[in-house]
């Protein structure tokens, strides 16, 4: 097949990652590997964005940790570029969706090893009552240092700290986007907005970017902030995105989970009702983006059980390709694929395939087999410019 290989220049990448440090994360130690990351994330922003999907290797509809089987590359011909895991019920066996953490480890090797990003979310359970995560027991001020349940959060801590220590490959540490206490302006969570203060919100997340780096040298994390959009008010502007925000200095990336404008059943407005909204809260983020010189990303998106015709390619691909000159964002997340009502990307035989291989055929959308090098000094995005309707059986 003909490709058209895009080769970003090191000078490109200087210019672009100028003011953050000259493109470093916010962790002054990080490994070479999560530094070249860092960087690569503006430049693939500035030509289209990454797909990305939740627990892809684990799990699909109707089959269960089957060695190399992914619904998004049997679907679409390539792996995503982004995974998506979750340290839920770390110590335990099994994470909270019963997937192995000893496989977790593996998959994350494989991924990093075909030059793919691996993002981490942690469900932690609630550490006063027992409770889930959506137990919404008070609980941050108990886990602060000088809390009754301090103790106890630091040993989760520390468990999340030796799994980060055993993603390697070969002598490398595998860099991984961290993800803590997400949606934290919604009020379902533990550690949500009503359910603690604010400042005590920003004095967790301080302490355990803290902890991890400085106590532990766990130094190949970028940390990834990433508000709810169904409980912020964009007729405030940015103001609503940085409730509980810890500072530029504890933040590589700027987030947003958004299900709400792009088919939620809990938002009475039609997905078309809903765009000049998606538009204007990736704009934002955007925005936020550059004003802090860090890489912005649709950290969690879809549409449950794709009831929506034409979903990936109308409401998702449609409204960044019309605002390029605005919206710059290095991935779009969507969330696991459970069961055929709780799934997010489409496998094989499902309606929506044609769609998903039209979306993932675009020139500004990258699956996995359409970068290189992101951990090297330079990525390289190589695009196939035609990419015939059986590719997802050709490859």
């Amino acid at each position: 097949m003909k490709k058209i290989a895009y080769l970003l220049t090191g000078a490109f990448m200087i210019a672009s990652c100028a003011g953050q440090d000259d493109g470093k994360p916010v962790d002054q130690n990080a490994t070479p590997e999560t530094v070249n990351l860092y960087r690569n994330l503006f430049l693939i922003a500035e030509k289209g964005f990454m797909f990305g999907h939740e627990d892809d290797l684990a799990y699909g509809v109707g089959w269960w940790a089957e060695e190399g089987r992914s619904d998004v590359k049997e679907t679409a011909g390539s792996y995503p570029a982004v995974y998506g895991w979750d340290l839920g019920d770390i110590g335990a066996e099994r994470n909270l969706d019963s997937v192995l953490f000893d496989d977790m480890v593996r998959w994350i090797r494989e991924v990093y090893e075909r030059g793919g990003i691996n993002t981490i979310s942690w469900h932690l359970d609630n550490p006063v009552s027992g409770g889930s995560s959506w137990d919404k027991t008070p609980a941050v001020k108990a886990i602060l240092p000088g809390g009754e349940k301090h103790a106890e959060y630091l040993r989760s801590l520390n468990l999340v700290a030796d799994f980060f220590d055993k993603l390697r490959s070969g002598d490398k540490k595998i860099p991984i986007v961290f993800r803590p206490f997400h949606e934290h302006n919604g009020d379902w969570f533990w550690w949500g907005k009503g359910n603690c203060e604010e400042s005590d919100y920003i004095e967790l997340w301080k302490f355990t970017a803290g902890y991890l780096k400085n106590e532990r040298k766990i130094n190949h994390l970028l940390y990834a902030f990433s508000p709810d959009r169904s409980r912020m008010d964009l007729s405030t502007g940015q103001a609503s995105y940085f409730w509980g925000y810890p500072g530029d200095e504890y933040v590589d990336i700027i987030g947003l989970d958004n299900y709400w404008d792009v088919g939620s059943t809990y938002n009475k407005k039609t997905v078309e009702e809903s765009k000049p909204e998606l538009v204007q809260s990736l704009e934002m983020i955007s925005e936020i983006a550059r004003e802090k010189n860090k890489p912005a990303a649709l950290t969690e998106t879809g549409n449950e059980a794709l009831t929506i015709d034409q979903w990936y390619t109308k409401v998702l691909l449609q409204p960044v390709k019309e605002n390029r000159e605005r919206i710059r964002i290095g991935w779009a997340l969507v969330w696991r694929n459970a069961r055929p009502d709780h799934m997010y990307a489409p496998h094989p035989g499902h309606p929506s395939a044609a769609d998903f291989l039209e979306f993932r055929n675009d020139p500004i959308v990258f699956f996995e087999d359409d970068i290189e090098g992101i951990y090297a000094g330079k990525v390289k995005i190589i695009k196939q410019e035609e990419r015939p309707a059986s590719a997802a059986q050709t490859e």
